[in-house]
């Protein structure tokens, strides 16, 4: 698989100064998910809020305590309920008396249609969800959080995961794992909700962001184009999807495999669920129905 970024070489553990006030640490987790590692940001000089502490990791840990100095760590911010962005939070607000802010614990936010299937146990999901997580304070859609020096804005932004949260800080945007630069995000129901993508998305094109600070790879230097661009690219996947269908009946797996032909096969898993989220948003929008009860295996052709 080509790099996607061979330009972003961070160092491990190093934090690096992005601008006046902003600090990005990267976490030790690198793999075909999560790139480089998690983008661990650190905002302020005295009282110092992090943004997405990441993976349990002791070095990690001892690395954001060390860099706060001579601040401390006041708030902990986190995007989503990921085992690559949220277990670190809880040892974080331990060691350092920082309290914990977030939407809610990883099922909060669901859509009525992903709680129902995962009532009915009719979809997987489940990648890497860190059930354990709890924040110490709910986050609402347009809460702020202030400091001494910086001031964060909450946008509740669920497709990724539903209790997904991205923070506005000015014009710029911590965007977690709704929008990279370096891959499409991962859409698994029923923790990802492709019909909730595509409104996030289509809200973040409301506002002129300067930037957005996502939770792995480079900066998002134009964020206009680049939402726009998710939005054409999850478009043409239903495209394929629906073409795919004239064929006559088919699961979430086979059309991933007749659509991601460059796919590596560590990532066609990853594929698979983003085609089911797709199949789920066109059963709701009544341009696709499944032959039985939805679910990975189930059969879906065009209504």
């Amino acid at each position: 698989m080509q790099d996607p970024q061979p330009d972003f070489r961070p160092v491990i553990g190093q934090p690096e100064t992005l601008e006046p006030g902003l600090r990005r640490i990267v976490a030790p987790n690198p793999s075909p998910m999560t790139f480089r590692g998690t983008n661990t940001y650190m905002l302020g000089e005295t009282d110092v809020a992090v943004i997405d502490p990441g993976p349990l990791d002791d070095t990690h840990l001892e690395t954001l305590i060390k860099a706060a100095l001579p601040g401390r760590i006041t708030h902990i911010f986190v995007t989503h309920a990921h085992l690559d962005h949220s277990p670190l939070a809880r040892p974080l607000a331990q060691a350092t008396g920082a309290q914990i802010y977030a939407f809610g614990s990883a099922q909060a936010g669901r859509s009525t249609i992903m709680q129902r299937l995962s009532a009915q146990g009719l979809v997987g999901g489940g990648e890497g969800v860190d059930t354990e997580f709890t924040p110490d304070v709910l986050m609402h859609d347009g809460m702020r959080v202030d400091g001494p020096d910086w001031s964060l804005q909450a946008l509740h932004t669920p497709g990724h995961m539903a209790n997904h949260l991205s923070f506005a800080w000015g014009d710029v945007l911590f965007s977690g794992d709704l929008v990279m630069s370096w891959a499409t995000s991962l859409v698994s129901p029923p923790d990802g909700d492709l019909t909730a993508f595509m409104a996030s998305c289509r809200r973040l094109l409301e506002t002129p962001w300067r930037v957005f600070h996502a939770g792995h790879g480079a900066p998002v230097d134009d964020p206009q184009t680049r939402v726009q661009a998710l939005l054409t690219h999850r478009m043409g996947r239903e495209d394929s999807i629906l073409n795919a269908l004239n064929a006559g009946p088919a699961t979430a797996q086979t059309l991933a495999e007749a659509i991601y032909t460059d796919t590596p096969p560590a990532l066609m898993r990853a594929a698979t669920r983003n085609v089911l989220a797709h199949l789920i948003d066109l059963v709701e929008r009544n341009k696709v129905k499944a032959t039985t009860e939805v679910s990975e295996i189930a059969q879906f052709e065009r209504v």
